[in-house]
Protein backbone atom coordinates (compact mmCIF):
# COMPACT_ATOMS: atom_id res chain seq x y z
CA UNK A 1 0.00 0.00 0.00
CA UNK A 2 1.14 3.69 -0.70
CA UNK A 3 -0.11 6.84 1.31
CA UNK A 4 0.45 10.26 0.11
CA UNK A 5 -0.02 13.03 2.09
CA UNK A 6 -0.21 16.53 1.42
CA UNK A 7 0.48 19.89 3.34
CA UNK A 8 0.73 23.57 3.01
CA UNK A 9 -2.81 24.39 2.33
CA UNK A 10 -4.53 27.41 3.83
CA UNK A 11 -6.47 31.18 3.35
CA UNK A 12 -4.38 33.73 1.53
CA UNK A 13 -5.14 36.92 0.37
CA UNK A 14 -4.72 37.81 -3.51
CA UNK A 15 -1.23 38.17 -4.48
CA UNK A 16 0.08 36.05 -1.85
CA UNK A 17 2.07 33.19 -1.90
CA UNK A 18 1.67 29.44 -0.99
CA UNK A 19 3.89 25.95 -1.18
CA UNK A 20 2.15 22.56 -0.80
CA UNK A 21 4.41 19.46 -0.50
CA UNK A 22 2.75 16.03 -0.90
CA UNK A 23 5.11 13.41 0.53
CA UNK A 24 4.41 9.83 -0.71
CA UNK A 25 5.18 6.54 1.89
CA UNK A 26 5.05 2.68 2.00
CA UNK A 27 5.67 -0.37 -0.53
CA UNK A 28 7.56 2.21 -3.27
CA UNK A 29 9.88 0.82 -6.00
CA UNK A 30 10.22 4.11 -8.01
CA UNK A 31 7.55 6.46 -8.71
CA UNK A 32 7.62 7.74 -12.30
CA UNK A 33 5.02 10.82 -12.79
CA UNK A 34 3.76 13.30 -10.10
CA UNK A 35 1.25 15.93 -10.25
CA UNK A 36 -1.26 18.62 -8.77
CA UNK A 37 -4.44 18.74 -9.64
CA UNK A 38 -7.33 20.99 -8.11
CA UNK A 39 -11.14 20.64 -7.81
CA UNK A 40 -13.39 23.74 -7.33
CA UNK A 41 -16.91 23.97 -5.85
CA UNK A 42 -19.26 22.81 -8.61
CA UNK A 43 -16.54 22.22 -11.40
CA UNK A 44 -14.62 18.85 -11.99
CA UNK A 45 -11.17 17.92 -11.14
CA UNK A 46 -8.68 19.46 -13.48
CA UNK A 47 -4.85 19.49 -14.21
CA UNK A 48 -2.52 22.13 -12.30
CA UNK A 49 0.98 20.46 -13.28
CA UNK A 50 2.64 17.31 -13.38
CA UNK A 51 6.43 16.75 -13.20
CA UNK A 52 7.90 13.50 -14.69
CA UNK A 53 10.95 11.29 -12.87
CA UNK A 54 13.61 13.40 -14.57
CA UNK A 55 12.06 16.56 -14.08
CA UNK A 56 9.89 17.68 -17.08
CA UNK A 57 7.45 19.76 -16.52
CA UNK A 58 3.73 21.10 -17.54
CA UNK A 59 1.61 22.83 -16.79
CA UNK A 60 -2.14 24.06 -17.24
CA UNK A 61 -2.02 27.74 -19.07
CA UNK A 62 -3.89 29.30 -16.03
CA UNK A 63 -0.72 28.82 -13.52
CA UNK A 64 2.23 29.10 -16.42
CA UNK A 65 3.91 31.67 -14.91
CA UNK A 66 2.99 31.97 -11.15
CA UNK A 67 2.94 28.18 -10.25
CA UNK A 68 6.24 25.96 -10.13
CA UNK A 69 6.12 22.11 -9.49
CA UNK A 70 9.18 20.27 -8.11
CA UNK A 71 10.26 17.07 -6.48
CA UNK A 72 12.60 15.83 -4.55
CA UNK A 73 12.90 11.95 -5.93
CA UNK A 74 15.33 11.08 -2.38
CA UNK A 75 12.28 12.02 -0.20
CA UNK A 76 9.36 10.82 -2.59
CA UNK A 77 8.10 14.25 -2.42
CA UNK A 78 6.68 16.71 -4.79
CA UNK A 79 5.96 20.34 -3.78
CA UNK A 80 3.78 23.31 -5.83
CA UNK A 81 4.80 26.57 -5.19
CA UNK A 82 2.02 29.43 -5.92
CA UNK A 83 3.03 32.48 -5.90
CA UNK A 84 0.61 35.16 -7.08
CA UNK A 85 -2.65 33.93 -6.11
CA UNK A 86 -5.86 34.99 -7.39
CA UNK A 87 -9.68 33.59 -5.60
CA UNK A 88 -10.08 31.73 -9.20
CA UNK A 89 -7.23 29.53 -7.82
CA UNK A 90 -9.33 28.64 -4.62
CA UNK A 91 -10.31 25.11 -4.65
CA UNK A 92 -9.06 21.72 -2.84
CA UNK A 93 -5.55 20.74 -4.28
CA UNK A 94 -4.77 16.99 -5.01
CA UNK A 95 -1.56 15.26 -5.39
CA UNK A 96 -0.93 12.15 -7.65
CA UNK A 97 1.74 9.75 -8.16
CA UNK A 98 2.14 6.97 -10.49
CA UNK A 99 3.82 4.55 -8.21
CA UNK A 100 5.40 1.30 -9.79
CA UNK A 101 5.59 -1.46 -6.69
CA UNK A 102 7.35 -4.59 -5.92
CA UNK A 103 5.36 -7.71 -5.59
CA UNK A 104 5.45 -11.72 -5.49
CA UNK A 105 5.21 -12.22 -9.17
CA UNK A 106 6.99 -8.83 -10.01
CA UNK A 107 6.17 -5.53 -10.12
CA UNK A 108 3.23 -3.01 -10.75
CA UNK A 109 1.82 0.51 -11.28
CA UNK A 110 -1.02 1.88 -9.99
CA UNK A 111 -2.31 5.34 -9.45
CA UNK A 112 -2.44 7.06 -5.76
CA UNK A 113 -4.13 9.78 -4.80
CA UNK A 114 -3.94 12.51 -1.60
CA UNK A 115 -6.48 13.33 0.49
CA UNK A 116 -6.62 16.95 -0.43
CA UNK A 117 -5.45 19.84 0.86
CA UNK A 118 -7.92 23.41 0.95
CA UNK A 119 -6.52 26.28 -0.86
CA UNK A 120 -9.02 29.47 -0.56
CA UNK A 121 -7.88 32.78 -2.03
CA UNK A 122 -9.78 35.61 -0.59
CA UNK A 123 -9.40 39.34 0.33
Amino acid sequence: QVQLVESGGGLVQPGWSLRLSCAASGSIFSIDDMGWYRQAPGKERELVATITSGGSTNYADSVKGRFTISRDNTKNTVYLQMNSLKPGDTAVYYCNANVEQIVAWGTFKEDYWGQGTQVTVSS
